[in-house]
């Protein structure tokens, strides 16, 4: 039985600092068993890893925070193509609800997606996901996953003992917005010119 989620739209100007509190307790309970890395960026009341969103679409039920979803608009460079995109980020269900079909849920932010105008929605993904990410995008050609492209970021915080820049082998999720697959760049590098949502 999926149980009773009620979703929240939310620019990022709109939360206020207990919004910011529940969410970073939420991503360190999501993303702490996948490793102490994956929850550090959310020490201190951070509810952000990188870059912040300009949108965030939350679910709620009656213990909190149950899922979060954020999208960011900016330009990539794929191969050699500046593209305007919106990026995808920060996805989680809470560990309490995996497999009850709540990401599929989560379609509740296409219409605001819409809204933003871009041609196409962006995001990446760990390997490990591929199964997951598989079922919840590719019934009924939501979108393509993309593999074999490396893509480059910039670090959120620079360090002495780190390269200030990241290059890594994700899987690319690219969903046509007002433009189709078609016209997606080809390329085997994306550059985001700055930190992943």
């Amino acid at each position: 039985v999926r149980p009773q989620v009620r979703w929240k739209l939310c620019w990022e100007n709109e939360l206020q600092l207990a919004d910011h509190i529940e969410l970073s307790d939420f991503f360190r309970k999501t993303y702490g068993p996948t490793g102490a890395c994956n929850a550090r960026p959310f020490e201190g009341n951070r509810s952000w890893a990188g870059a912040r969103p300009e949108v965030r679409v939350i679910g709620y039920d009656a213990h909190g925070v149950a899922a979060h979803i954020g999208a960011l608009r900016r330009f990539i460079k794929v191969g050699g193509v500046d593209l305007l995109v919106a990026e995808l980020g920060l996805y989680g269900v809470r560990p309490d609800l995996e497999g009850l079909g709540i990401s599929h849920s989560m379609r509740v932010m296409h219409p605001v997606l819409q809204e933003l105008g871009v041609p196409f929605l962006f995001g990446t993904v760990r390997p490990a996901l591929q199964k997951h990410l598989t079922r919840l995008v590719g019934r009924g050609g939501l979108a393509t996953v993309v593999s074999g492209v490396r893509v480059r970021s910039t670090v959120p915080d620079v360090n002495t003992e780190f390269p200030p820049v990241r290059v890594e082998d994700v899987l690319i999720v690219v969903f046509p917005m007002a433009r189709p697959m078609s016209d997606w760049p080809t390329g085997t590098t994306i550059d985001r010119n700055g930190p992943e949502l």
